[in-house]
């Protein structure tokens, strides 16, 4: 682990110097190449586990999913089986390579491909062929649905397309799966989708929410407040840890934020607690769990947020008291992405939390709002090749320690070496 803190009130931080990272301008061909897009899919998403969400999902058995990966063009489905095992398998038919599933969710013991009722079971094993006899030395059991491999890690679910996974997923997350364990995940089981496609790049919408130094330019009215002051006024990032190709931030939290005077609703909702944290509706006991875990906050910085944390190679989860939420940036092509966001916060004990929560959630999707509205104006931008290169500066070290593993699975030819 790379673990580095800055002084965000000295002239300079060096949270890249620290992470071992260049500090030279950055090409933005990965970001409007074709060749580029088409190396990203077949060094890195065919070849690294990528997160699907929570195990809360599917928690019954016969619950089910369908993800689709437009840039593999597949699809995967994510159930659990009567044992209470995740399984994931090609949304397939073995017969005409028909989709078996057509609800992107459900509950089903088995699964019936609509064109000729072929029938399996949720484990995969095929059960049911009309007229069988009328088929040639039929093989059945060897007429499954195809498994993708699939594993666990703190409840999040986890796949990986190579048919036999170079690695495990225990060797991909590293130290990073190590220290992150323990995490409160509150209602993992339901949750607040926003979706969208966008015209840009997934790195595009991805380095959008990795860096606070958009913040006081983007978000001024919103949380321009709350994530700078005049100790902090260009929302300097508090420290950076990297762990191979995984990284997170902490973000800095204006401890003098209080509502301005016109804010009466936020005002009022947040008249009666303290929660210890600038952004969410959480207790001071709920704030006090995150604190004490070694992973967040690992400065224990009192200015403190939310932590960014960013698994490699698409998948953010952003963990502060009174909620998480996280981001999956799924390329669709070398220009467009299906972006999306899930957000789940806790019970709340009664009414007046309740209402905090609302508020809460409402002031983070208008904070979406004003980041992915963003996205594609900067990727028309990159596409018009007015610039070759983009400078990064200290408090973007995400973004540079992003594209650096990128160049290193493109280039490595297994991912123990891309790793190494």
């Amino acid at each position: 682990m790379n673990d580095q803190v800055a002084d965000f009130r000295a002239d300079r931080t060096n949270l890249t110097a620290l992470a071992g990272l260049d500090t030279a301008p950055v090409s933005l061909e990965p970001y409007r190449s074709q060749d580029w897009f088409d190396a990203e899919v077949r060094q890195v998403f065919k070849r690294a586990w990528l997160c699907l969400g929570r195990e809360e999902r599917i928690a019954a058995p016969g619950d089910y999913f369908v993800q689709t990966l437009e840039f593999a063009r597949a699809e995967v489905l994510a159930t659990r089986t009567k044992d209470g095992r995740v399984r994931a398998f090609h949304n397939v038919c073995s017969h005409r390579s028909n989709k078996v599933v057509l609800e992107r969710e459900g509950n089903a013991s088995r699964f019936m491909c609509r064109y000729h009722n072929w029938t399996y079971r949720n484990d995969g094993e095929l059960v049911g062929v009309p007229d069988q006899k009328n088929f040639f030395d039929f093989d059945r059991k060897s007429c499954g649905l195809t498994p993708v491999a699939c594993d666990i890690w703190e409840g999040w679910i986890f796949i990986n397309l190579q048919r036999e996974p170079e690695v495990p997923l225990a060797e991909f997350l590293g130290a990073f799966g190590e220290i992150y364990r323990g995490i409160p995940y509150p209602n993992a089981d339901r949750s607040i989708l926003f979706e969208s496609r966008l015209k840009a790049n997934w790195k595009v919408i991805a380095d959008a929410f990795a860096e606070t130094y958009h913040i006081p330019a983007i978000h001024p009215e919103t949380i321009g407040a709350t994530f700078a002051s005049n100790e902090n006024p260009f929302a300097r990032p508090i420290s950076a840890q990297t762990w191979g190709p995984h990284r997170s931030v902490s973000t800095y939290g204006n401890p003098e934020y209080a509502p301005p005077p016109g804010s009466q609703v936020e005002r009022l909702f947040y008249s009666n607690i303290a929660t210890g944290n600038v952004l969410s509706a959480a207790s001071l006991d709920d704030t006090e769990v995150f604190r004490r875990h070694p992973a967040i906050n690992p400065t224990k910085s009192a200015s403190w947020a939310v932590d960014v944390t960013w698994l490699f190679p698409n998948f953010q989860i952003d963990v502060s008291p009174g909620g998480f939420w996280t981001h999956h940036f799924w390329p669709v092509s070398q220009d467009e992405t299906r972006w999306e966001a899930r957000f789940y916060i806790p019970d709340a004990p009664d009414v007046w939390s309740r209402l905090q929560q609302e508020h809460y959630i409402a002031r983070l999707g208008e904070i979406l709002l004003e980041d992915v509205g963003n996205t594609e104006r900067t990727q028309e931008g990159i596409a018009s090749g007015a610039k070759d290169t983009m400078p990064l500066q200290d408090g973007e070290v995400m973004i540079r320690h992003s594209l650096h593993n990128l160049h290193k699975w493109i280039a490595a030819g297994t991912v123990a070496e891309a790793l190494a």
